[in-house]
């Protein structure tokens, strides 16, 4: 069936390609729709610029909450469920289209779509940046155009047939979400299943930084809300060291430090994260930080010192061992070209080296409980 007819809508044609199901949904706000898209260009080739179908994930949207491309709620709230329709939009309502897009390819790619922003709205943010980093969406931007956009809707949820995702949520039901959050992770934590209490660290976190997004750096409201992130990264940091993530450590502990350099509790687990991975200075260094910062801490930093460099001691007798053990294999007469080591050898130390043994949170220390 192909029907063609304008919308109530200035600048939008729509061509049914396949007839859907049933009644059109009821739309209201806080309604999921699910859909997957493509776009093209209004050229003679039908230039593809954007296909769900290739990014292997169809594309969520929640009536009411401002979606930039805001002609898109428009185009899906006069769609029946299963329907695949083609609609022509007028330059007038694609002109955000390439900031959207460069959002939903970064998402795509595991990268952050917000990555680069200043803290200005979005538009002015594709102003700043002439560049979006995509070739296609660069000209797009210098020339906007009408666009061709085929959607064909899967479902719509109501609000209460859901679980709503963090960044659908208002900026209350997000600081409602959070303490919740925490207090499921610290109840997991209890139960050992660090794996999913850190998935709720991290969750409670995004919803802290999409809030403080909004927010001045540094001004009061920032902070208040750095102040509810702190505990949680330091949290989410314990579940990594107990799960032998030491370098996600290292890089969140560093991160944290840069901002508060006076937390001891970060400088501990940093420390920590550096002795598993054999960086015996800069673990030295980070127990000498937290020892000064909070002495109450200082009998845990004793221990702590005391273990590494019983480890050290270890590691550096087994090293000398393996050297000695190398060269005993040399060829004789040959004082100044040994043989190389063994297949069995190298693949012993480069084992010691890449696959540090665990070194989980003592309980009853400052390392091993959550805030």
């Amino acid at each position: 069936m192909e029907e063609t007819y304008l919308l109530n809508v200035e600048g939008v044609r729509k061509k049914i390609l396949h007839g859907g199901q049933g009644e059109l949904p009821k739309f209201q706000d806080g309604s999921k729709i699910t859909f997957h898209f493509q776009t093209l260009k209004d050229n003679f080739e039908r230039t593809v610029i954007d296909d769900s179908r290739e990014a292997g994930m169809p594309m969520e949207i929640i009536v009411g909450k401002m979606f930039k491309i805001e002609i898109w709620e428009t185009l899906l709230c006069s769609m029946r469920t299963g329907e695949v329709a083609e609609f022509w939009c007028d330059a007038i309502h694609t002109g955000m289209y390439a900031l959207v897009s460069k959002g939903m390819r970064r998402i795509a790619e595991g990268r952050d779509p917000l990555e680069g922003q200043k803290h200005r709205c979005g538009m002015g943010n594709m102003f700043d940046y002439h560049s979006t980093g995509y070739d296609d969406l660069d000209e797009l931007q210098r020339t906007p155009q009408p666009l061709i956009f085929i959607m064909e809707l899967f479902r719509v949820e109501e609000p209460s047939a859901y679980k709503r995702d963090t960044w659908a949520m208002s900026k209350e039901e997000k600081l409602a979400a959070v303490p919740v959050l925490h207090s499921e992770g610290n109840r997991l934590v209890l139960q050992k299943d660090f794996q999913r209490a850190a998935e709720k660290y991290q969750e409670a976190v995004i919803c802290l930084r999409n809030l403080q997004a909004k927010e001045k750096p540094w001004e009061e409201g920032w902070l208040k809300l750095e102040s509810l992130v702190t505990p949680l990264v330091l949290n989410y940091c314990q579940c990594q060291l107990e799960l032998g993530e030491y370098y996600e450590v290292l890089e969140h502990t560093t991160e944290l430090l840069q901002k508060h350099n006076d937390n001891a509790k970060a400088y501990f687990k940093r420390a920590k994260a550096h002795a598993a991975v054999w960086n015996e200075k800069e673990a030295r260094e980070d127990f000498h930080r937290v020892a000064h910062l909070d002495p109450a801490m200082a009998a845990a930093v004793k221990k702590e010192l005391k273990l590494l460099g019983e480890r050290m001691r270890k590691k550096h007798v087994e090293d000398r061992k393996r050297y000695q053990g190398l060269f005993q294999h040399s060829t004789p007469g040959d004082a100044t070209s040994p043989s190389p080591p063994s297949d069995t050898a190298t693949s012993t130390l480069t084992s010691q080296r890449s696959q540090p043994p665990a070194q989980t949170g003592q309980a009853g220390t400052p390392s091993g409980g959550v805030c």
